[in-house]
């Protein structure tokens, strides 16, 4: 099977793969090891950093609070963040952050890592930003930043953090295994938490310019300032933080969980987390065209990847979801109703998901 190919071809150390079918749970693999010495057997309830799939959840949650009269996206982020409004950005909507046209993609000021695990920071600096691009003209991945924009945004309108939102609103109530902050105590418990392997040499390689960006690029600013290396999301700092742009943990089921709800209209079960006017709003294209950061045509809604020729999801072009750095990959397919999810341990050097991902999703749809 595809899965086992993966492991025999020693592209994985440890994975696992689930996928549903009418909001049910159809397919739920798991395999490898959790840490890069194969010493930990990589268990049913392992779970792993995702890095932008997480995008997906923050998306969700600043949609739930609009769905609840709680938000306008059309209004100006200053309305509900007022510090927001300097550098000439009192009249950016909040639909800007989100599909990735707010033109804060970078930060100017020379931040260290530690940075990333200081919400205050970030938000205060994002909040003096001056805009890299005109806001709205273009999307440029803000790889790092959404999280903090998106979040900030909640917390002013919410009051409470987006990982808790995300806790108390989305998973509990749909029961997934997914955190964006990670309690010590479920970092503790069993040592359920897989170690990060960065990519190898060869695979870097391979990768080229994408791997490793000139130093005067936009996508060198975007993932330098403040520095990321694959290493960093096994520091305890990174797991305890809330960096909803990038460091949710959770494995394939919990993903896929999610997705399900997406797929099925907004409700899985008798769960419901977004009406189904919300949803399409939601999974709308907003822009589609070359992003100024990753460099290659990106198709936009609002908090999410939409299907495309140049990034086909699937054999639905309504197919919706987000893929994150090294790999991992959820997907909402609502003409099928199925979601699909892949996460993983061995980076590859991709951005957004990989042919791991895609290879296990095609053998899934073969078999319905």
């Amino acid at each position: 099977m595809a899965f086992e190919k993966s492991f025999a071809a020693d592209r994985e150390v440890g994975a696992s793969f689930a996928a549903t079918l009418n909001g049910e749970l159809v397919v739920d693999l798991w395999g490898g090891h959790a840490d890069a010495a194969r010493t930990r057997p990589w268990q049913r309830d392992t779970l792993v950093n995702v890095f932008s799939t997480t995008k997906a959840m923050a998306a969700l949650c600043l949609h739930q609070l609009a769905d609840r009269g709680k938000l306008d996206l059309d209004a100006p982020v200053a309305r509900y963040w007022p510090e927001f409004a300097q550098a000439g950005k009192a009249a950016l909507p909040v639909h800007y952050l989100l599909s990735h046209r707010a033109g804060l993609a970078a930060l100017r000021p020379k931040l260290p890592t530690e940075a990333l695990f200081d919400w205050q920071r970030m938000t205060e600096a994002l909040a003096a930003e001056t805009p890299w691009w005109e806001p709205g003209s273009r999307s440029g991945y803000h790889a790092m930043t959404y999280g903090f924009l998106v979040g900030e945004v909640l917390r002013r309108i919410d009051g409470r953090t987006l990982g808790a939102f995300f806790r108390e609103e989305v998973a509990s109530p749909l029961g997934a295994d997914f955190w964006i902050g990670l309690p010590a105590s479920q970092d503790s418990q069993d040592a359920r938490v897989a170690e990060m392997v960065a990519p190898s040499a060869e695979a870097m390689a391979a990768a080229g310019a994408a791997a490793a960006p000139a130093a005067d690029s936009l996508l060198a600013k975007v993932m330098g300032n403040p520095a990321l290396a694959p290493e960093t999301a096994n520091l305890p700092a990174w797991r305890r933080a809330e960096i909803p742009a990038a460091n949710g943990h959770g494995n394939a089921r919990s993903v896929a969980r999610v997705m399900a709800a997406l797929a099925g209209g907004g409700a899985a079960g008798d769960v419901r987390v977004l009406s189904e006017a919300a949803l399409a709003r939601a999974t709308t294209e907003q822009c589609f065209g070359p992003d100024l950061v990753l460099g290659v045509p990106m198709r936009w809604g609002q908090g999410f990847m939409l299907a495309s020729d140049a990034l086909p999801l699937g054999p639905s072009r309504r197919a919706f979801g987000h893929g994150g750095w090294g790999g991992s990959l959820g997907i909402a397919d609502p003409d099928a109703r199925v979601s699909w999810a892949y996460v993983m341990n061995q980076m590859s050097a991709g951005t957004l998901g990989d042919t791991r991902a895609f290879e296990l999703a095609q053998a899934f749809y073969a078999a319905l």
